[in-house]
């Protein structure tokens, strides 16, 4: 075993209780799994679930979001101390680390309180690293194994369960996890132990800060210069400039479609909470911090509850320019 192997089995050996483990896999039917948090990539993540024939249980805050998907049939539960109780798996999909840390930990109790041992609990939310580990060690102590899952793909690939997952845990228990994680996503990795899927996405949204910023330069370049940014497009996608981004945000920037598959105010926090990160490891991140600056500027004129592709505007506004979309 390696140095850093050693190091990795260490750290999940002090996260996981032996009591919560189990060889048997989790397959549709025979899996009863509840769902916290069903905002625009929840819901389509459970519909899929729904579809494969999974048993679901769900909540959130308002209850009329989860409304298609009680139709669908779904289960309703008041609270998350519901969710814990009637679940094998239980799932948050939640927008900020607050919302996270106050569901599964704090409050009436937190649902950890609520499990009885042997649950698997994953939590989908883009949130803080330290605070995954922290999860771990808690639901350790209760017998319940803890997943930091979050995913990349936005709305589209939530609908198509085409997503991207980056898992930190225990590998026994992702590997237990492989028809849930198939039904969501076309590629998931365990990245190493609590933590690590959480850095990972940060690592995700640092790569994706820079591409937007250059994705609205690049649009308005082409305006300017008086191209068919469509002609443009079909050009550049297919070649080294080509990017999920490129594809999937530029059409809707041309449309003037700025409705969200990912709410700017939440890339704002992803980006908060990577920009913390990249500190603390001393990493540099200039692109970042050039992209959050344009993003918090958005929010602060009440723009973030629109998508991430309404950069558009702020990059056109700072350049004194007219975006001249749909």
């Amino acid at each position: 075993m390696t140095s850093s192997s050693a190091r990795e089995s260490a750290q999940v050996s002090a996260y996981v209780s032996a009591s919560a483990l189990s060889s048997a896999p989790i397959l549709p039917g025979e899996t009863k799994i509840g769902w916290i948090g069903t905002g625009v990539m929840g819901a389509a993540m459970c519909s899929n679930l729904l579809a494969a024939g999974f048993g679901l249980c769900v909540h959130s805050r308002t209850k009329s979001k989860a409304e298609p998907l009680l139709e669908k049939g779904a289960g309703w539960c008041d609270t998350p101390a519901e969710v814990a109780e009637q679940s094998d798996v239980i799932v948050t999909m939640l927008g900020y680390p607050s919302d996270v840390r106050a569901v599964v930990l704090g409050g009436e109790p937190g649902l950890l309180a609520h499990c009885s041992g042997g649950e698997v609990f994953i939590d989908m939310t883009t949130s803080e690293p330290a605070l995954a580990t922290e999860i771990a060690e808690q639901a350790a102590a209760k017998g319940v194994v803890s997943i930091d899952a979050p995913v990349s793909g936005g709305d589209v690939g939530a609908r198509n369960g085409t997503l991207s997952i980056m898992i930190g845990g225990d590998a026994e228990a992702v590997a237990r996890l492989e028809a849930f994680w198939e039904v969501l996503g076309s590629k998931w990795v365990r990245q190493g132990g609590p933590g690590a899927g959480q850095h990972t996405k940060m690592v995700n949204q640092i790569l994706i800060a820079s591409t937007m910023v250059g994705l609205c330069e690049a649009l308005l370049y082409a305006q300017e210069a008086r191209l068919d940014a469509e002609q443009v497009l079909e050009s550049v996608a297919s070649g080294a400039a080509g990017s999920w981004s490129l594809s999937n945000l530029a059409p809707r920037m041309l449309a003037g479609d700025y409705e969200p598959g990912f709410y700017i105010e939440h890339f704002v926090k992803d980006m908060s909470i990577a920009q913390t990160e990249a500190a603390r490891l001393t990493s540099p991140a200039p692109g970042l911090s050039l992209a959050l600056e344009r993003y918090r500027h958005l929010a602060a004129q009440g723009h973030g509850r629109l998508g991430t592709q309404a950069l558009i505007l702020a990059m056109a506004e700072e350049a004194d320019l007219k975006w001249e979309a749909g």
